[in-house]
């Protein structure tokens, strides 16, 4: 039965994708020159409102309208949405992927009136969201698009322009137009005040808003013009965008998600009117299979329906056999363990999650999804990782990620507090980190960067915990994914290093380790011999660090091409030849850092960042090096070369397939450098690191 069930199912595979054919791309164009009663009915049909939100006036009055009494009817504190009825595939393929997503261009015309000649509050967007429905309590600044739970949330899926009339402590002022990611808080905003636009006058103003996003160039593009009277001509678009920004929206929103418009009034109330609306969107379409037309015609739905329940009892019966056979390893292997942690009930994760909501996601990787969670006993937080790998492999990476954590103990890495093993679902329980990730709040833009005093004190948290982690457990474990978004902060702002997913220990007398599946990490932070070796050493680590430093410092991610260069590192390089490598600090701090702890922050990065392996420094080095209690190794003005294999260590140069010592010059390790110029910087050493 099993292998029979297997053939149909390879054949079933093999039919279906030839008849289903690649996504496509499809396009929806909508027009509303108007919402009196010609279009009322149209737009009524395609259009869902939230709220108070109705056509009325001949406008979309996404906010309640003037013809309420406001002696019956408080204009106040209230919030609506308009959105497409029609749900949108944004982008295809996986998250991971770097391809092309949906294009979209808009354009509308919007009122924005203060009641009674009033001052006005509080804003109108223009919304991409995953869901139609309109958060609770979304009234006051948040516009209708997040609220006081949702906002910030990098999973939320949520992508806006606003037009806001209400300055909270993180905007402009009251009359700016912003990009909003995930937030209220806008990634970029324009005051309109030097262009003579008053968003929300005491006369009627009349607003023309162009969006365009391009989904291969992946920038989006907003123009602002305004017209004297509502039946005017509309101007032409201006020339030069008030935004212009670079945005993935595979990277930031739901793959299927809502285009449309929200709005709130607060305290202060007023009118959001959009009278006019175009838009057009690229998006792709669902694939579309003849399979059933196909099978109708041929007439044998009865053989073909015999032939799929035989196929599925097949594969229940080899799943549940691997499931029974997955579950008595597991088990085994977990009793083995020392001091085996706590195993939850999945019910208990399924209901401190509640059923593993969307909205309490907190992170997704190659290995599993994180959620926020509340265990019901105690009502304390914890973060719930549920592996996403199947077979033998979700099992090694669980057991790898279980075995090593479980004993650890250091004051900077997630605390372990259990794990879960159902029916082949694999949970690990940590600690709940309540300021997040360290890239969240790197890269996350607010009034107030992350502060010099606190990258310091994470920096050295970190460096802590990887000389732990190489030379004071009683294994040398190597991490392989130090970054950003693997660095929690606790309530207090110390690192902690989390995701030791990739993480592996080593017996004693070994010093790397080989993965079957190759190079494993993230671009940026992976060491150039990691692409020879296919191996994961303390050196490798190490680099990771170095790539690190700099992001913390720079506020830049190591991936960033700045002045043709293609990685920081190089950029850093190039202002230390130069003799300006503070240049290199994070803008948004000003002057409020401590110049010779950057220096010196800088220095170690590069360092770190040798192309040679052995001639990084170690971690006892480093945590003194960051404390300021030993000088940073000397650092040649040029990069290095990468040399391959001759400055190996001893043990992987014996697995060296081939001797190669010549130079090379590779785009991803290196960029801009004079060969003239190298000679007498070929390599340096820290001889008291050795």
């Amino acid at each position: 039965m099993g292998v029979a069930a297997a053939t149909i199912l390879k054949t079933a595979v093999i039919f279906l994708c030839v008849f289903s054919g690649d996504a496509k791309f499809e396009t929806f164009t909508r027009s509303y020159h108007t919402f009196n009663k010609s279009l009322e009915s149209l737009a009524n049909s395609e259009l869902v409102f939230q709220n108070d939100a109705k056509v009325s006036q001949d406008a979309l009055q996404v906010t309640p309208d003037s013809g309420n009494n406001n002696a019956v009817y408080d204009l106040r504190n209230r919030s609506g949405r308009v959105m497409f009825r029609k749900r949108f595939n944004l982008w295809d393929g996986d998250a991971t992927t770097n391809t092309t997503v949906a294009s979209f261009n808009t354009s509308f015309l919007v009122n924005i009136s203060p009641v009674n000649g009033g001052i006005p509050g509080e804003g109108l967007a223009f919304l991409i969201a995953p869901i139609i429905d309109i958060p609770d309590n979304s009234d006051g600044q948040y516009l209708g698009i997040t609220n006081q739970t949702l906002d910030n949330q990098t999973n939320n899926g949520i992508v806006a322009v606003e037009l806001d009339t209400v300055r909270q402590p993180f905007d402009v002022d009251n009359n700016h137009i912003g990009l909003n990611i995930h937030s209220i808080r806008s990634v970029v905003s324009k005051s309109l005040t030097p262009l003579n636009i008053t968003l929300a006058p005491t006369t009627p103003a009349f607003h023309n808003i162009w969006i365009q996003y391009n989904g291969s160039e992946k920038m989006i593009r907003v123009y602002i013009a305004d017209q004297p009277e509502k039946t005017s001509l509309t101007p032409p678009m201006p020339e030069t965008p008030i935004i212009e920004y670079s945005l993935d929206l595979k990277q930031t929103v739901h793959q299927e998600s809502y285009i449309g418009f929200a709005a709130s009034t607060g305290t202060l109330a007023e009118l959001n009117c959009v009278l006019q609306w175009n838009i057009t969107v690229k998006h792709f379409a669902g694939p579309k299979s003849p399979l059933p037309t196909i099978l109708l015609a041929a007439g044998i739905p009865v053989v073909i329906g015999l032939l799929a329940l035989a196929g599925y009892l097949g594969y229940r019966i080899y799943k549940k056999r691997q499931v029974d056979r997955s579950k008595s390893n597991i088990l085994s292997r977990l009793r083995t363990l020392p001091g085996m942690p706590k195993e939850f009930q999945f019910r208990e994760l399924k209901k401190a999650t509640n059923n593993f909501d969307e909205k309490r996601k907190l992170g997704q990787g190659g290995y599993g999804v994180v959620y926020r969670g509340v265990l019901p006993e105690d009502s304390a937080e914890v973060a719930v990782k549920w592996f996403s790998r199947e077979s033998l492999k979700g099992e090694d990476d669980f057991l790898a990620e279980l075995t090593i954590i479980n004993r650890l103990r250091h004051k900077h890495l997630v605390r372990l507090l259990g794990w879960c093993h159902k029916n082949g679902k694999l949970l690990l329980v940590y600690e709940y980190m309540r300021k997040g990730s360290l890239d969240m709040h790197l890269f996350t833009v607010t009034d107030e960067p992350l502060s010099w005093t606190l990258r310091s004190k994470i920096l050295a948290g970190v460096g802590s915990a990887l000389h732990y982690l190489h030379y004071e457990y009683d294994q040398k474990v190597v991490h392989r994914d130090i970054k950003a978004s693997n660095i929690m902060l606790d309530s207090n702002f110390n690192a902690r290093l989390g995701d030791f997913g990739l993480a592996r220990a080593l017996d004693n007398e070994k010093t790397s380790y080989a993965e079957a599946e190759g190079v494993l990490g993230t671009i940026g932070y992976i060491a150039p011999e990691c692409f020879h070796t296919g191996k994961a050493t303390q050196h490798s680590d190490i680099y990771a660090f170095g790539a690190l430093l700099i992001e913390v410092v720079s506020g830049q991610r190591p991936g960033t091409k700045v002045n043709g260069f293609q990685f920081m590192v190089d950029y850093v390089w190039s202002l230390y030849r130069e003799g300006r490598i503070l240049d290199a600090v994070d803008k948004r701090l000003a002057d409020d850092y401590d110049s010779e702890e950057a220096k010196r922050f800088l220095l170690l990065g590069l360092a770190c960042s040798h192309p040679i392996a052995n001639e990084r420094p170690k971690t006892h080095a480093i945590v003194q090096m960051l404390a300021g209690s030993m000088a940073v190794p000397q650092v040649p003005p040029f990069k290095p070369a990468f040399v391959w294999p001759a400055m190996m260590p001893i043990d992987d140069l014996s697995q060296a397939t081939s001797i190669d010592t010549t130079p090379l010059s590779i785009s991803q390790y290196e960029t801009d450098w004079s060969p003239l110029s190298r000679e007498n910087y070929s390599s340096y050493t820290d001889r008291s690191m050795v």
